[in-house]
C-alpha cells in the first residue's frame, strides 16, 4: 500500500532566495536549509519501500524528521530543531496517494533506546519492592519486642492490608510471602531482542512508518528477522516504509527504492552498487577460503 507518493525538498536556488531575503544575522546556522539541497536531493519518488542510504552527515536523518513533522507523525522522542526548522517546513510539500493513517509513526534509534531503559527502570523499582517485602516478612514472622509490629492492632479499614499480610507471614514461608505480595519483574529481554520487540509492538497494519537507523542494537541475524517482518508488513500488512539505513541487510529488502545520499548529486541505486555494500562484499570474498 502506498500513501506518500512524493515529498518536495526545497532546491538550492529557493533556499538561496529564502537566505537572501532573511534580515536575521545572529545564527551561525541555517539548519536543516543547505542539508539536503546540497545533495541534490528535492524530490524523493516514494516506493512501498523507500531507503536513504548514507554516511553520518548525509542527511537522511534530517529528511526523515522533516518528512515526520510535515506529515504530522506520531513520534516518542525529540528530535534537533533549529530557529529556521519551521521555515523550511513551510516550503516543503508532498503528494499523498492516500491519506496518511492514524497508527502511522517515525520510530528513531533513541526511542529503542529509551525503550530499553525503561524496562530496566521499572525492574529497579520492583527490585527495590521486593526487598522491602521481604523486610516486612522478617519483622513480621519474627514481631519481636520493639519492632513496628510488636503489639499491632486493627484500628481501621486502613490496616486491613497489613493485618493480611501479618496473618500471611505467619503461615507461608518467606518465598511465598514474597512471591503474594511482589509485583513481577517485566520480563527483560536481551538488547537485540528488546529492540527486536520494540519495532513488531509499534507497527501495526495499514500505516506509514519512516524508521531512522533501525539496525542499532541489532545482531545480524536480529537484522535479517527485522527485515523479513518489513517485507510481510508490505505484502500482507498494507504498510509502507521509509528507512534511513546503512545496514546491508536493510538494503536489501526486496523491491527498495534506494536513494544513495552519499553520490553527488543523490541519486537512485541498486543496493549491490553501494559502497558500503561492496566493502562487505569484497571483504568477504577475500576470506572466502575461510568459509570452506
Amino acid at each position: 500500500m502506498i500513501y506518500l507518493s512524493s515529498f518536495f525538498f526545497p532546491d538550492a536556488e529557493r533556499e538561496v532566495s529564502f537566505r537572501m531575503g532573511e534580515r536575521r544575522t545572529c545564527f551561525d546556522s541555517y539548519y536543516p536549509f543547505q542539508i539536503l539541497s546540497g545533495k541534490g536531493l528535492s524530490v524523493l519518488e516514494a516506493d512501498h519501500i523507500t531507503i536513504l542510504y548514507g554516511g553520518n552527515g548525509s542527511g537522511k536523518t534530517t529528511a526523515l524528521n522533516v518528512m515526520a513533522e510535515k506529515l504530522s507523525l506520531q513520534r516518542d522522542t525529540l528530535y534537533n530543531r533549529s530557529s529556521f526548522f519551521e521555515d523550511y517546513l513551510n516550503m516543503c510539500h508532498c503528494d499523498l496517494r492516500r491519506a496518511i493513517p492514524r497508527p502511522s509513526r517515525v520510530i528513531t534509534s533513541d526511542d529503542v533506546f529509551d525503550y530499553m531503559l525503561n524496562l530496566r527502570a521499572i525492574n529497579q523499582g520492583v527490585d527495590r519492592n521486593r526487598e522491602e517485602i521481604m523486610q516486612d516478612y522478617l519483622e513480621m514472622a519474627n514481631a519481636n519486642p520493639g519492632n513496628r509490629f510488636s503489639g499491632w492492632q486493627l484500628k481501621s479499614m486502613e490496616d486491613y492490608e497489613t493485618l493480611k499480610k501479618l496473618n500471611a507471614a505467619r503461615h507461608k514461608t518467606q518465598s511465598r510471602f514474597v512471591r503474594s505480595f511482589a509485583a513481577e519483574n517485566v520480563r527483560e529481554k536481551s538488547n537485540g531482542e528488546s529492540a527486536f520487540a520494540y519495532f513488531t509492538d509499534r507497527i501495526r497494519e495499514n500505516a506509514l512508518y519512516l524508521l531512522d537507523e533501525p539496525e542499532n542494537s541489532l545482531s545480524p541475524s536480529r537484522q535479517t528477522e527485522l527485515a523479513r517482518f518489513l517485507e510481510e508488513s508490505v505484502r500482507f500488512y498494507g504498510c509502507q516504509f521509509v528507512i534511513a539505513t546503512h545496514s546491508p541487510f536493510l538494503l536489501a529488502l526486496r523491491g527498495a527504492k534506494i536513494y544513495d545520499l552519499d553520490a553527488d548529486p543523490a541519486q537512485v541505486r541498486s543496493w549491490t552498487a553501494l559502497p558500503n555494500v561492496r566493502a562487505y562484499y569484497d571483504f568477504f570474498r577475500e576470506h572466502q577460503d575461510d568459509f570452506e
